[in-house]
């Protein structure tokens, strides 16, 4: 009965222009879009990085040794302060050794001694900082030095920054200053980070004019550095004829980059020559900046599971 239904209405429908269908219905419509398969994309698993002290620690004690055996190898007295800004870290050996002379090494603070003594430096001595410290010219610092009061002026500056390590040269003789490499770390976080009493575009201007000195000039604690890392810093040499014939050389500055704010003083005495103590300074440099980062190492470990809602 269905089907005779069916088929008369068939008939009827194409009679009429009509499209019909029978048995199971269809929907009339545009085709529905094809839904691709789902893909799940697995997230990548969740991982902290955690300071690891146990191996920092080793790390410093392989690297201390490996220290202590390069400065065994050298002739004459080789001392050094290190102190990261960036990390907290320090290395030192013989850092309290206030015996070393520091040649053109005070012309730094001469500077510094100046520029805390007055608002502004006065006309010339702006062209006289920059020879003393970019050309490292004597003539310029001998000028400055009797601007800052010459040693008792410099004994002054010396007891504001806390530089108890610090002795300023007789008489016109700067270079005769003594220190110790800890004070030189005293002077560059001074010049870093303020205090004392030094404002911030005089602090600018020191550590600018250490950051362009003559190439020639920029041996030494620049050993340290990475591609890429930034250098301000002064050296200073000297032969010693009533010391054997020797040669005092030290260098000392800022190292800075990614994940690094590197202090460092290397001192030195008693060298055969000047190559000698520069090579010395800039051997331990390179073993220091070189492992730097190994004495803070991290580790992976999974994050800790989120606890299920409710």
């Amino acid at each position: 009965m269905r089907a005779t239904w069916c088929v008369a209405l068939l008939r009827l429908g194409v009679g009429l222009g009509l499209v019909a269908a029978c048995g199971t219905e269809r929907a009339v419509g545009p085709p529905s879009p094809v839904t691709p398969p789902q893909v799940r994309v697995k997230a990548p698993p969740c991982v902290l990085k955690v300071p690891d002290p146990r191996a920092g620690r080793a790390a410093r004690a392989r690297l201390l040794h490996d220290i202590d055996r390069y400065l065994s190898g050298r002739p004459g007295r080789i001392v050094f302060a290190a102190h990261d800004l960036a990390t907290g870290v320090r290395l030192g050996r013989g850092e309290h050794e206030h015996g070393m002379i520091t040649a053109s090494g005070a012309k730094v603070d001469i500077l510094a001694a100046l520029l805390l003594s007055r608002t502004s430096l006065r006309a010339g001595e702006q062209e006289l900082a920059s020879r003393m410290i970019r050309e490292s010219d004597n003539s310029a610092a001998d000028a400055l030095w009797w601007r800052v009061g010459a040693g008792g002026g410099m004994t002054g500056f010396y007891r504001r920054a806390g530089m108890r390590e610090t002795v300023p040269g007789p008489s016109k003789f700067w270079g005769g200053t003594r220190t110790s490499p800890a004070d030189r770390i005293r002077l560059l976080t001074l010049l870093v980070k303020g205090g004392a009493g030094l404002g911030a575009a005089d602090r600018r201007l020191v550590l600018g004019l250490m950051s362009s000195v003559q190439r020639e000039q920029a041996w030494g604690v620049s050993a340290a550095a990475r591609p890429g890392d930034r250098v301000a810093l002064k050296n200073g040499w000297t032969p010693r004829p009533f010391v054997r014939n020797t040669w005092a050389v030290t260098s000392y500055g800022r190292v800075s980059g990614p994940g690094r704010d590197l202090l460092l003083s290397v001192q030195t005495d008693q060298q055969a020559g000047e190559g000698q103590g520069i090579q010395a300074i800039e051997g331990l440099a390179r073993l220091i900046g070189h492992r730097l980062a190994a004495l803070t190492p991290v580790r992976a470990q999974p994050c800790a599971a989120r606890p299920a809602a409710h």
